[in-house]
C-alpha cells in the first residue's frame, strides 16, 4: 500500500544510526554507575516508547549511549507503603490501568494509563518515562500532580525526593541531572471520601495525543466539596492548577451553576497555543468542556463509566530473559542471539537499528510491516516475551536472549492460525498491508482472552490502523476466530 508505506519518519530516516552503545544493566546500581561514567552523552531506558522517537527526530542531541533496565526485577511493583501509593520505575502503563490498587485509590490515574496511545505502547511504556518526557501533553502527569506525587532521584552521589509540582522547568525540561534516575513515583493514600477521573481530548479514539486534558480530584464532605483539585494538560508548557477553580468549589455542592462557573474558571487558567492540533481558542473551549463534563460525572457517580473490568493488556505471563544472562554491551559487531518464531538466530549487525528493521533488513522476516515508524499504524506489531509490541519502537539489542514471533511463525506444521483462516474466511483482507499487524493482534488477543467480548476486540485492534476502510470484516473475523481456537 503505497499510503500506508510513505507515511512515517522511519521512511526518510531509513540509514539513520540512532546510537552508537546499548548497555543492557545487569542491576540497577550497574546502570547507575555507567550514566555516571557517560553523563549527558547517555539515557536510561524501559520501554523507550518516547526515546527512540526523540532520538529519530533528532530532539535528543549528542545521545549515543542507551542503559536498558528493562529486564530488572522487582521495579516494576506497584504497592502501599504505610500511608503512601508507590510505583516502581518499571511500572508501565498498563501494569497501573489494570492494578486494583491504582483503580481502588487513584481512579484518575488508571484512567490516564488506560487512556495513552495502545495495547502495544501501554505494555511498553513507563510511567516514569512519560514524566520524564515533560511533554505537557502526557497523559500522566495531570493525575499524578492532582495527587501530590513526588518522584525519587538517585545518583552515584546521593539520592533526593522532588515534588512533581517542582520537577519540571519548561516543555521537555525537568530538574533532573544528567546523572540521575528516577527509581521511584509516590504519593499519599488519598483521604475518604476521595473520588476522581481523568478526561482526554484527542482527535481520535486511540493512539492520540491530547488536545486537552484534565484530572479531577474531589475530596467530598457529605454531599458537599471538602477539598478541590484540577490540573489540566496541553493548555501551557507545563501541566498547571486551575487555582481560582479549586478555590472556588470548595464549600459547594455539585449543582449545574457550581460546575459551569468552576468549568469558567478552569477556562481562564489555561493558557494554550495554536498548533495542528487545535487553536488556543479551541482549546479553551474544550478545558470548559472537559472539565465540566468530568465534574458531572463524579456528582452523577458515574465517573468510572466505559472503563474496562478486565482491560487487555495484549500479553501473556511471560519473564523476559534473566538480567544476568542478557547484561552486556551491544557496539558495532557485537552479535545480538535470539530466538524468532522459535528457532535461535544470530546477527552481528543491525545493533543500531530498531527492531522492526532488525527484523525485516537483517533477518528477511518481511511480514512484519512498516507503515508510520512512530507506534501509530500497528503494521509492525510482533510479540516480544509474550506481549506485542510495536516493534518500530523496541531498540534491536532488546532481542538479545528475547522469545520473538513475528507473523512467519504464527502458524504451525505449514497450516495457517485460526486468526489466519478467519481473515480469509470473513474477507478482511483488503489491501493486505496492515493485515500482519491486525492478526498478531488478534492472537494475541485469544491467548489472554479467549472468549473476548466485541468491547475487548475494539480493545486489541485500537492500535491497528486500516487505511482502506472500515474495520467490521477484521472485527467478524475475529469473533469466528474466538469460535475455532481450541481452548
Amino acid at each position: 500500500c503505497s499510503v500506508c508505506a510513505r507515511t512515517g519518519v522511519g521512511q526518510k530516516n531509513r540509514g539513520k544510526r540512532m546510537w552508537s552503545e546499548y548497555i543492557t544493566a545487569g542491576t540497577l546500581d550497574e546502570a547507575i554507575m555507567v550514566l555516571a561514567s557517560k553523563g549527558d552523552r547517555a539515557r536510561i531506558v524501559a520501554g523507550a516508547t518516547d526515546l527512540m522517537l526523540e532520538l529519530e527526530r533528532g530532539q535528543r542531541q549528542g545521545v549515543d549511549t542507551l542503559i536498558d533496565i528493562s529486564r530488572l526485577p522487582g521495579l516494576d511493583a506497584i504497592k502501599i507503603d504505610g500511608d503512601r501509593v508507590v510505583l516502581g520505575p518499571l511500572v508501565t502503563h498498563a501494569h497501573a490501568a489494570s492494578s486494583q490498587v491504582i483503580i481502588e485509590n487513584a481512579f484518575a490515574l488508571a484512567r490516564a494509563c488506560w487512556e495513552v496511545g495502545a495495547p502495544q505502547i501501554r505494555s511498553r511504556g513507563t510511567i516514569a518515562g512519560n514524566l520524564i518526557t515533560a511533554s505537557p501533553a502526557n497523559d500522566s502527569i495531570p493525575p499524578l500532580l492532582a495527587l501530590g506525587a513526588e518522584v525519587e532521584l538517585v545518583s552515584s552521589k546521593e539520592s533526593r525526593t522532588v515534588p512533581l509540582d517542582q520537577f519540571y522547568r519548561g516543555v521537555r525540561e525537568t530538574v533532573m541531572r544528567p546523572d540521575e534516575v528516577l527509581t521511584a513515583i509516590s504519593f499519599p493514600m488519598p483521604a475518604q471520601g476521595t473520588r476522581s477521573t481523568f478526561i482526554k481530548l484527542g482527535l481520535r479514539r486511540a493512539q492520540a495525543i491530547s488536545v486537552v486534558n484534565a484530572a479531577v480530584l474531589l475530596v467530598m464532605e457529605g454531599d458537599t466539596v471538602g477539598r478541590a483539585v484540577i490540573t489540566l494538560g496541553s493548555v501551557a508548557p507545563t501541566i498547571i492548577h486551575a487555582e481560582e477553580a479549586e478555590t472556588y468549589l470548595i464549600g459547594k455542592q455539585l449543582t449545574y451553576e457550581s460546575i459551569q462557573q468552576t468549568a469558567d474558571f478552569a477556562s481562564s487558567a489555561a493558557h494554550p497555543i495554536d498548533d495542528l492540533r487545535g487553536s488556543a481558542v479551541y482549546r479553551s473551549d474544550m478545558v470548559h468542556a472537559c472539565v465540566a463534563r468530568a465534574l458531572r460525572a463524579i456528582s452523577e457517580g458515574r465517573e468510572r463509566e466505559g472503563y474496562p473490568h478486565d482491560p487487555v493488556l495484549l500479553s501473556v505471563d511471560q519473564a523476559p530473559g534473566s538480567p544476568e544472562a542478557v547484561s552486556g554491551t551491544h557496539v558495532a559487531g557485537t552479535p545480538i542471539s535470539t530466538s524468532i518464531n522459535g528457532q535461535a538466530m544470530t546477527f552481528t549487525t543491525g545493533h543500531q537499528k530498531s527492531l522492526l528493521r532488525l527484523l525485516r533488513e537483517e533477518g528477511a522476516l518481511i511480514g512484519t510491516k512498516e507503515g508510520c515508524a512512530e507506534g501509530e499504524c500497528g503494521a509492525c506489531t510482533v510479540f516480544l516475551d509474550g506481549t506485542a509490541v510495536m516493534a518500530c519502537l523496541v531498540p534491536a539489542p532488546r532481542a538479545q536472549g528475547a522469545e520473538i514471533v513475528t507473523i512467519e511463525g504464527l502458524g504451525a506444521d505449514d497450516s495457517l492460525h485460526p486468526v489466519q483462516e478467519s481473515f480469509i474466511e470473513a474477507g478482511a483482507v483488503q489491501c493486505g498491508y496492515c493485515t500482519p499487524g491486525f492478526i498478531m493482534s488478534a492472537a494475541m488477543l485469544l491467548e489472554e482472552k479467549p472468549k473476548p467480548t466485541y468491547f475487548d476486540i475494539q480493545q486489541a485492534i485500537s492500535g491497528n490502523l486500516c487505511r482502506c476502510t472500515g474495520y467490521y470484516k477484521i472485527i467478524e473475523a475475529i469473533e469466528v476466530a474466538s469460535k475455532a481456537v481450541d481452548h
